[in-house]
This record gives structure tokens, sequence and C-alpha cells, in this order.
């Protein structure tokens, strides 16, 4: 018999939509001109998305000690994404943020909210003072050559809601590999505990490969001042590149810049400077965003970084060099680091989970894609021209096993290190974008699990389904939450439903299980998601609900909805749930029925010692106190660990 660990987990009432994508339909109005000025559309989106949440729905997960932050509008071609950050007496709210999706007309379409559980009451006096906190937080890092900054927040990404302070820390850490590399350490401190509660690098890495250099005579629009010419971008005055020995941008009489060697600094800015231009065209031709921080500008690209490394840390880019001595500057390389800054600046900041270096390298890809440099071609190999370490490309997005990545999704990949976590979402990117067996020379891939043959949607599209994914990111961003941010997004693009078929068949493709907040797509507007708006049945008093949802091993309790409606009259005494869930050891799972006032029934207890395979039953209870009309819950928990499963189908006849 298998050892069982048992797992006791606190439930909050409204823990299980609450950071799900939720469909929002507001008020039916007279039918009026779709505006074609940007700044009317984006005034259109701010009021809808400020009456919605004046309405303060349950969603948000709101107490009366609560406010909101709009933040600026974010256009994309048929949406608009209203950002929101949240205060609880004051204090910041980190992982209270939301994002309120409208169409050009002003109407609330979704909302994709961080918190999975309310605040509730919180104290706001810390026992520790922000100078007791500080020796806390610097023992984070190895070496600490400053404190940038100390403030007391409200922590509601990692369980319980928590006050705590929070300090930016700059200094030096002992990486993955056991070297000393550059930090800047953001680390919360409970403040009546003192306990560290979370750390997060906002320092972002990648290695490269390369022994070139590496894009060959190319054109640059640098700056003129009297007879000075300067690496600064002419429209972007921001995005400048610079020697980070003295952070100096380069200058000269001529401009005519770089040698050809890889060694030297100029060159490695050349390449650098070239590859950022084309990566604001790209966003601007394919996504239409201007620049690369939410406010339309950019950070010094800075080269001479004495590390075989490259990283953003939310203020510049560095980089550093290969193994033998050359500038690291390629088209994907600088792309993915410029992505990471991207991906900090849409809602949700930097996305985590694992998720964050293939992000980086989506937006690498997609550059390398848009140059069209022949001597640094597209290929959706990471690093292959700058060769870091002597070894060639350090991530394959076709086939992340070859640098001994995973190709395919499992439980473990959120806690791998992130590079080892860019496997699956490389891997569903080129699906996505390529298939399995593309014709214009890429390499086949193949699948992780199902069979049949894909067909890419190209990486232009692939890309623009990505990004405006992640205008809907929260700081509580997963590959699951990708999953259902990206289906959301083809879906809005394109209503034949085309994008989000194949969308969804990448993901499958690569093992991310589908997810009870995924939208369904049947050719017509955005629907909500099942698990907040969940199945309906027809007027009569049953309802089934068919769609998978993935019960975590020795987790948090998770549930499936089906809502009666035209049942006017109280349930049965002898009402039957019909329960279907596929199990590897069903002893694990407890299951109970909550009727729409939250009364709890009781219909599966655990236990240690039945280890056969599924729960195929059907449940009778007495249910004749509740109505029969309502949204009624089947909720599922794993409280041993080693085994999974998930609930396939369940029927309740009332």
């Amino acid at each position: 018999m298998k050892s069982r660990t048992p797992v006791v987990i606190a439930l909050a009432a409204a823990t299980a939509a609450a950071s799900a994508m939720v469909a929002v339909s507001g008020p039916a109005t007279a039918r009026t001109p779709i505006p074609t000025d940007p700044a009317a559309v984006a005034a259109l989106a701010k009021g809808s998305a400020a009456a919605l949440i004046a309405d303060r729905p349950a969603v948000l997960l709101a107490g009366a000690d609560e406010a909101f932050v709009q933040r600026p509008v974010i256009s994309t071609d048929s949406l608009q994404y209203v950002p929101y950050e949240r205060t609880y007496k004051g204090l910041p709210v980190v992982g209270g943020d939301f994002v309120v999706v409208t169409d050009r007309t002003g109407q609330t379409r979704f909302t994709s909210v961080a918190q999975d559980r309310p605040i509730g009451r919180l104290a706001v006096t810390p026992k520790l003072s922000a100078a007791d906190s500080i020796p806390l937080a610097k023992a984070e890092l190895k070496t600490v050559k400053n404190v940038e900054s100390t403030r007391l927040i409200v922590l509601a990404t990692t369980g319980t809601p928590a006050l705590a302070w929070e300090s930016v820390i700059n200094g030096t850490r002992i990486d993955d590999h056991g070297d000393e590399s550059a930090s800047r350490l953001t680390v919360d401190v409970d403040a009546l505990t003192g306990k560290v509660l979370r750390t997060k690098d906002n320092i972002t890495h990648v290695s490269g490969t390369g022994t070139g250099w590496i894009t060959g005579p190319v054109a640059l629009d640098t700056t003129l001042s009297g007879s000075t010419y300067s690496l600064k971008d002419p429209s972007l005055t921001t995005l400048t590149c610079q020697d980070s020995s003295t952070n100096t941008t380069f200058s000269g009489t001529d401009n005519v810049w770089g040698n050809g060697t890889g060694t030297n600094k100029e060159t490695g800015c050349v390449d650098a400077f070239y590859a950022a231009q084309k990566q604001k065209a790209m966003l601007s031709s394919w996504l239409g965003r201007t620049g690369f921080t939410s406010s339309g500008g950019a950070w010094p690209i800075r080269v001479g970084l004495n590390e075989t490394n490259a990283y953003y840390d939310g203020t510049q880019v560095q980089i550093g060099k290969n193994s033998a001595g050359q500038w690291i500057s390629s088209l994907d390389v600088v792309g993915h680091e410029i992505g990471h800054g991207i991906d900090d600046n849409t809602p949700g900041g930097i996305s985590g989970n694992g998720t964050q270096e293939f992000v980086g390298d989506v937006f690498g890809a997609a550059t390398e894609a848009f140059a069209a440099n022949p001597n640094d071609p597209f290929d959706y190999q990471v690093g292959e021209e700058v060769n870091l370490v002597g070894s060639g490309p350090i991530r394959y997005m076709y086939n992340p096993s070859l640098a001994g990545d995973d190709n395919c999704y499992s439980s473990r990949t959120p806690s791998q290190e992130v590079h080892a976590a860019a496997g699956p979402g490389n891997h569903w990117f080129y699906l996505l974008a390529e298939g399995t067996n593309p014709t214009n020379g890429q390499p086949a891939s193949t699948r992780c699990s199902g069979t049949g043959a894909l067909t890419g949607v190209g990486i232009q599209t692939a890309t623009k389904i990505f990004y405006n994914a992640m205008l809907m990111k929260t700081s509580s961003s997963s590959y699951l939450k990708y999953r259902t941010w990206t289906l959301t997004s083809a879906k809005a693009l394109d209503s034949t439903c085309g994008l989000f078929n194949k969308t969804k068949a990448a993901w499958d493709a690569v093992n991310v299980p589908a997810q009870t907040a995924d939208p369904t797509c049947t050719g017509t507007t955005p629907t909500a998601s099942p698990s907040t708006t969940p199945t309906t049945a027809p007027v009569s008093c049953t309802g089934t609900n068919a769609t998978d949802v993935s019960i975590p091993d020795a987790g948090s309790a998770i549930h499936s909805d089906i809502t009666i409606s035209g049942c006017a009259r109280n349930a049965s005494s002898t009402s039957t749930v019909a329960v279907n869930v596929v199990h590897t050891y069903r002893g694990d799972v407890k299951l109970d029925l909550v009727a729409p006032d939250g009364s709890t029934y009781a219909l599966k207890a655990s236990s240690n010692s039945d280890g056969t395979d599924n729960i195929s039953t059907t449940y009778t209870a007495n249910l004749s106190s509740e109505a029969a009309n309502g949204t009624w819950r089947l909720r599922a928990q794993d409280v041993y660990s080693s085994d999974t499963g998930y609930i396939n189908t369940w029927t309740l006849t009332l």
C-alpha cells in the first residue's frame, strides 16, 4: 500500500473562481457608432471599467477598506485593457491587481483578477519597524550594495494575506550555477513575525551563444547634436547604447560605428542597438505598441558587463560576453532581455511560476523573425549566434529536450529553475506558430500527447495572440493562467474560432491541462468561463457540466459548477449527483455538494486505504430544504499526496 501524507488546507469561502477569467456583460444599450479616435475609445474603456468597479462585483473579492487605482488604458485592435491596483486601508496590496477588458464601444467583456481569496480583516499596525526588517531582507543576498527602498504593504500573493515590509536590495547572489551574479532583489518580510514571505529578483538573466559579430553591415537610426552623432534613437530618446563601465552613450563625428570585432564594445553596441530598433519596429508593426515601457519609453542598453550573461533589471539592459570575450548582443538575446522589460511593463509585472523565460524567448524569436537579417537568421533557437560557453544554442523552442529541458508540462514545471521551466512554453509557442510539420524550412516538432498533425498560425499571429494575453496578465501568472488568457485572446482576435482551436490544440499537445476558467468558442462573441459563469441547464431541474477540472495533488479544493434555472420549486428529497472523477487513487478525494445558499452536503469522504482508480458513482441526497434554482457546486479536494486526477463530468438532478 502506498504511504499517504495528509495535508490540512484552510478553505476560504470565495476561493475557487477569484483569479479566473470572468466574462462580463454590461447592460444593453442603444446601438451607437464605434468611435475611431483612439482617445475616445480609451475614454469609453476607462468609464466602463470605472462603472463596473464602482459596483464592486464579487469577483474582485473586495472588502469595505479597499480602494482601487486605475492605470492607463492599453489598446489593441479590438480590445481595451484597463489595469487596476488595489489598496487596503491606504496601503498598496501586492498581488491585488486586476484587469478589466472592454471592446471598442466600451462594453465590458472580461475581468482578470490576481487574488484567490479576500483580504478580510487585517490589522495594519506592524510589530517590527522598517529598520528591524532591513537586516532580515539583506540576509537574502550574498553581498549588499544598498537598500533602494522600503515600504509597508499588504502581501496577497502567497497564501493568507499578510502585512509586510517590502524592501528592494541591490547586491549579489549565488545563482543556480553556483556563480556570484548581480541582483536587485525585492524581499517581503512579515511585519508581525519577521518571517521572509517572498523574494523576487528583478534582474532576469539569459545565457547566449555566438562566435560572430553577428548582424554584419546594418543601418542605424542615430541622433545628431551639433557635429556629434550618438547611439540614441531619434524617436525614442530613452533608447541608447552605452559603455557599461562609464554609462556613457557611444558617440562620434562620422556616424560610422564599430569595426566588426566581437570583443569591441562599440561593435557590441551596433548589434544591440540594431536589435532594439528592430524590436521597436516589430512592436509597432505587429502589435501596435509604442516603445518598451508602459509609457512608451525605453531603457539604456549597456555593453561591457564582465559576466557571461545578460540581464534586464527594471532600469537597464546589461550585455555581457561569451567565454571568448565577445559581446553577446544577438537579435534574440537582446530581444529576450527587452522582452523581460515588456513583461514587466504590462499588467501584473514579470511573469511567474516558471513562465518568465519563455515569455522572453517569444519576444526574442519575434524580433529575430521581424529583422530578417541574413547574418542572424530566424530559427527558433535561443542564443545560437553567440556561443556563450562553446556548446551551441542554449534553448531550442521546437525541441527543448535538445538542451536538456522538458518538452512537456508537468506539476514540477512551476518549481523548476526558470530557464529549464521555459521548455513547455517554448514548445507550445512553436507548435502554435509553426505546427508539427512546417513547410517553410523550420524543423518538425512533436506532440507530448494526442495524435494528428498541428498546423501553425505563423509567428506574427502567434505573437499577437500571446501579447494580447499578456495584457490580461495579473501578478498571479502561471502556465495554467496563460492557457486561459491566450484562449481568450485568440477568441477575441478571431470570431470564427480558428485561432482559438489552434491555440487550444497547442496547449493540449504540451500537456498544459484545461482549466475551468478556459473560454469555449462556437463562432460567436466571447462567452463566460465555466468556473465563473457555470454551465446553464435547460429550463428543467437537471444539469450537466462536462468541462474537465484538474484536482491538484494534496492541494486546495476546486469546484465545478452547474446553474439550474426555470425550476420553480425546492429540490427533491431524492436528488441525485452522478459523478465521474478520473483519479489514480480515489481514496485521496473528498467530494461535497455546495448548494446555492452555501450549505454543504457531504458525498464522499477520503480514505487512505482505498487505492482503486476513479470514482464513477451516483449519490442520493435529501435536498428538499434547498431552492432548486441557483448555482450548485461540486467541490473536490485531494487530501493526500502522490496521485492526481480530475473531474471529468457530473450531472445534478433535483
